[in-house]
């Protein structure tokens, strides 16, 4: 019998990939557990990522895009009359009180970076992207680095400390980074910094 065509394996590994970290965490990632998950020859996972740091890129770059996607279609959607200040506290709000498996998975795989290599420049085109699509909320470069920085933190917070999210603290926190009480209005023009 013939090789059965299924242009959808490679994706499929991808997606075992990320669900196997996110119930077992980056030690139990191996080749045969995620063959297992995506219902395929083991032989087709190191046929598509001859290591396991091949596998652990390909899941950071796809969580990354999602949550890339999903930053810029909530900066698209921010109003701008509003303070950006507030908007940010709401919005990181949102994502603290939702799916918290994903946010989990999500810094799981950008701490991996710590121990790969591999993973490091993808860890930081994520946080630099970030920042830039925040240029759009605040004045500059550098004060969207220092924004996306508090986010970062916050979140590790929440997520390791289980404490609860403080909107009122957080806004107040980001109204200082991005210089003002935060009721000042929309940014000005960004001024790029290297």
């Amino acid at each position: 019998m013939g090789r059965r065509y299924d242009p959808e394996r490679r994706q499929r590994i991808i997606d075992a990939a990320a669900a196997v970290v996110r119930e077992r965490g980056i030690a139990g990632l191996s080749h045969r557990a995620v063959a297992a998950a995506a219902d395929v020859p083991l032989g087709s996972t190191t046929y598509h990522f001859a290591t396991l740091d091949d596998l652990l890129v390909a899941a950071l770059r796809q969580i990354n895009a999602e949550w890339l996607a999903e930053v810029e279609s909530w900066v698209e959607s921010v109003d701008p009359a509003a303070p950006p200040a507030d908007e940010l506290a709401r919005w990181l709000g949102e994502q603290l009180t939702g799916d918290r498996a994903r946010m989990e998975l999500e810094y799981e795989l950008y701490f991996a970076a710590l121990r790969h290599a591999g993973l490091r420049p993808l860890a930081a085109e994520c946080l630099d992207e970030m920042a830039r699509m925040l240029t759009r909320l605040v004045r500059d470069a550098a004060t969207a680095r220092a924004v996306v920085a508090l986010i970062d933190g916050l979140t590790l917070q929440v997520l390791l400390a289980d404490r609860p999210y403080d909107r009122e603290g957080t806004r107040a926190a980001l109204a200082r980074i991005m210089g003002g009480d935060g009721d000042d209005g929309p940014p000005g023009p960004v001024a790029e910094t290297a």
